[in-house]
């Protein structure tokens, strides 16, 4: 997407020369130049007045930041599990025999796009094109090569990107089953809101402890606590962040609920503002959604013309509250809410050491509410329709409905509205599953199920509490599988804390070694022994859930592992390569007898 020119200097005093802005700047001289020079880099260091190291560092972190040109287009073909069992090969070879020697299209694999329910799929500059075949892909580069824009590929009516009709021309939502909680019809934002501000910002947080509302993050933190920390932390300044940042492999619901119901997750938002007495938001939303954040933004602006944002929101005088989008730049590990806050700030996205929590000490030291977007917009309707209505649905521990992203070895792929409490089995025939052998519930830092032994197992925060559902049957590898994923965290490790680092790496050399048949019993003792050294010593979730692909696929997959593991003869063991450890010792050898010749 081109934006007029502008100089360094412009971009800098546009905002306000704010070194928390950074990854804003870095943005439009990206979209200007194609890539960011060093001389760009020295530009924005000085005008910052920080250091090259400095800037670079930041630049350096992000996927989707490049410091030498990759060409006119730039294609990001989705590299995940899915997409390997939909095309993912095929799809590649003809781009790359499309594009041959052109040095104005670069082909590039990028990590989960979130759009594991239309494998394969890829960026375009910044634009989604989803359901590839060999034959699309081809003709989209020769387009290119005729000079069309993404753009005009993708959209060819001309569909404003400021429109719901836009987003679901690029990408189906794809919504199979609706609920009563998310996309079933509600209030007016200005209605819900005129009726919440007759009561306390302590009522409506009352409100939400009531309604039992818990995080959609992953780790199903109850809301109502974050939010009250925040409330009782004195400071002149607090904030409210959405996590827009979906990364985790075969995850795609907030896409769908940004897409179809922005003003309920931004309504979410500012109910946590009016509880909390925060007058700042931001949208942290992910680069690979890019092509929605014209469209969030219009939603934006209608909601301040209606008098749900800006100022004396709904009439009540010095209730003022915004919300701004904040554009990452392609990293997994920014999902973790620390690390999405030192982004923010226009640093790497590496979690925090904590305590303390976001919630006393988050953006810019000011006590903030990190939730993601299926969270915020539970919350909006538990304070509209009440605390009882809500957790009159789902299970004791799990108030409410749950949002499913399923997709993988299942006739009806999509987002998902159950009620918490649903079985396994049902949730399986809900979605077509009919020859499902294994599932992966929680992304790829979620669990391998066998579904043979589990399918009575609950989808509920006290059970199974994951948001993603990937199903395999039998044909599929599922050691291939697990290598996989143990190759996406080494690849999206911040690399900040040893245990991740050193981790990544272990797990990722066990999963090699099952599927080269050089693995042995110590081998699989010693990811029960990294799993518990992780989980005690990682900064962050991610290091703390990185082995268990491979740990749940032994535990609940026993005889398909052992049968993969090699017979340990002799001292050494089966992963040992004694060619490759004497390799260079041989190639010297060879020469030197090759001399004495």
């Amino acid at each position: 997407m081109s934006v007029p020119s502008q100089t360094i200097g412009e971009i800098i005093a546009r905002y306000d020369s704010k070194r928390d802005r950074l990854l804003d700047m870095l943005h439009e001289v990206r979209e200007q130049h194609g890539y960011i020079s060093d001389t760009a880099i020295s530009e924005l260091a000085n005008g910052l007045s920080t250091t090259f190291n400095d800037v670079l560092e930041t630049v350096s972190f992000y996927h989707f930041f490049h410091r030498t040109p990759v060409g006119k287009h730039q294609i990001y073909l989705s590299d995940t599990v899915i997409a390997r069992q939909s095309g993912y090969d095929a799809v590649k070879q003809a781009l790359n025999d499309a594009v041959g020697a052109d040095a104005d299209i670069h082909v590039l694999s990028t990590a989960c796009v979130g759009l594991s329910d239309q494998e394969p799929a890829m960026l375009v500059d910044d634009v989604a094109f989803t359901q590839l075949t060999p034959e699309k892909a081809r003709d989209i580069v020769a387009q290119l090569q005729a000079g069309q824009t993404a753009e005009q590929i993708a959209n060819p009516k001309r569909i404003p990107r400021s429109s719901e009709q836009y987003a679901d021309a690029l990408v189906s939502a794809q919504v199979q089953n609706l609920g009563a909680v998310y996309f079933a019809p509600s209030a007016r934002p200005i209605d819900v809101l005129k009726k919440i501000l007759q009561s306390t910002p302590q009522a409506v947080l009352d409100e939400i402890k009531e309604a039992g509302v818990l995080g959609r993050g992953g780790a199903g933190f109850p809301s109502w606590r974050k939010w009250q920390t925040v409330r009782d932390t004195p400071a002149p300044i607090k904030y409210i962040v959405c996590n827009a940042d979906e990364g985790e492999p075969g995850t795609f619901k907030d896409r769908v609920l940004m897409t179809r119901r922005a003003e309920l997750v931004f309504l979410g938002m500012v109910c946590a503002a009016w509880a909390v007495g925060s007058a700042q938001g931001v949208f942290y939303l992910r680069f690979e959604y890019r092509y929605l954040k014209d469209y969030l933004e219009a939603v934006l602006v209608k909601m301040r013309a209606d008098g749900v944002l800006g100022e004396n929101i709904a009439g009540q005088v010095g209730f003022n509250f915004d919300i701004r989008i904040q554009l990452g730049a392609g990293a997994y590990v920014v999902g973790e809410d620390s690390a999405m806050i030192e982004s923010m700030e226009g640093k790497r996205g590496t979690p925090r050491v904590k305590p303390p929590f976001p919630a006393v000490h988050g953006y810019l030291g000011q006590p903030t509410v990190v939730n993601n977007v299926e969270t915020f917009a539970a919350a909006a309707r538990a304070v509209e329709m009440g605390g009882q209505w809500y957790k009159a649905m789902g299970t004791e521990r799990s108030t409410g409905t749950r949002l499913i992203s399923a997709s993988g070895d299942c006739a009806r792929p999509g987002v998902y509205e159950v009620e918490w409490g649903m079985s396994l089995q049902e949730l399986l025939k809900l979605i077509g599953a009919e020859n499902a052998y294994a599932v992966q519930i929680g992304g790829a830092s979620g669990e391998c199920l066998n579904v043979a032994k589990n399918l009575t197992r609950k989808i509920a925060m006290e059970d199974l509490a994951g948001g993603a559902l990937m199903v395999w049957n039998k044909d599929r590898d599922l050691l291939e599988i697990a290598h996989q994923f143990q190759k996406f965290f080494v690849e999206e490790s911040c690399g900040i804390c040893t245990p991740c680092r050193a981790g990544g790496i272990a797990m990722l050399d066990k999963a090699e070694r099952l599927l080269a048949g050089r693995a042995c019993q110590k081998d699989l003792d010693d990811v029960a022994q990294w799993e518990k050294v992780l989980r005690a010593n990682s900064r962050c979730g991610l290091g703390g859930l990185l082995s268990r692909p491979l740990l749940s696929l032994i535990q609940q997959f026993p005889e398909l592992v052992q049968s993969k593991l090699a017979t340990v003869e002799g001292p050494l063991l089966p992963a040992f390569d004694m060619h490759k450890a004497l390799g260079e010792y041989e190639r010297v050898a060879r020469e030197l007898m090759k001399e004495g010749a």
